[in-house]
């Protein structure tokens, strides 16, 4: 509930013309294209734009919030891979479970 009453009172406190009650985001628009690199230009103060080009290094890996909670740092990362690429692998590691009753 304090956020419903922290965006009433900022929306009281915005000028007429940042009217913002139409406006609806999308979660995720732009996801798979950031992904595969994006672009960024910067407009300096002299007039002049900066762009610098962002894509992800050969190899690298972009890892989902819920995963990057549990390994926080490359070490960690490569820790865990090397130790599942060290387990004993052998027909199925999980019992299938019949549907039948």
């Amino acid at each position: 509930m304090k956020k419903t009453k922290d965006k009433a009172a900022a929306m009281q406190n915005m000028l007429p013309e940042y009217d913002l009650t139409d406006l609806k985001g999308v979660r995720g628009k732009y996801h798979r294209a950031y992904r595969r690199g994006h672009t960024v230009r910067i407009q300096n103060a002299d007039g002049t734009v900066s762009v610098q080009y962002f894509t992800l290094q050969d190899g690298a890996v972009m890892l989902e919030p819920d995963v990057k909670r549990h390994f926080p740092t490359a070490a960690s990362v490569n820790k865990a891979l090397r130790s599942f690429i060290a387990a004993p692998r052998g027909k199925s590691r999980h019992k299938s479970v019949s549907k039948e009753r």
